[in-house]
């Protein structure tokens, strides 16, 4: 079964729909140059799933964004909060407590 990834890209706001996962990464991964121009905030708040190649793909964003601020992950639902604790990933994927 394959999992789908759409992405919008709004002012400074990434928005993502659908899974974050292995099998739905590549053409993000291949585009992230032209999406992540401009981007301040990541909203995650579509999405139904994250695994963890999803949560690198996120670490790889935060830390190649040339800015002084990091990225901002908003709309973070619970089980990726909690690879986020897990991993003590606090201080590079700041994120925004929803809910």
């Amino acid at each position: 079964m394959s999992q789908t990834l759409h992405w919008q890209c709004k002012e400074s706001i990434l928005s993502l729909q659908g899974e974050l996962v292995h099998d739905s990464l590549a053409d993000l991964w291949q585009q992230r140059h032209q999406v992540l121009t401009g981007i301040r905030v990541i909203d995650l708040s579509q999405l139904s799933r994250v695994d963890s190649a999803g949560l690198a793909l996120l670490v790889h964003f935060s830390s190649s964004v040339d800015a002084k601020d990091p990225l901002l992950l908003q709309g973070v639902q619970p089980a990726l909060r909690s690879l986020i604790v897990l991993y003590n990933l606090q201080g590079v994927l700041p994120y925004e407590v929803s809910g």
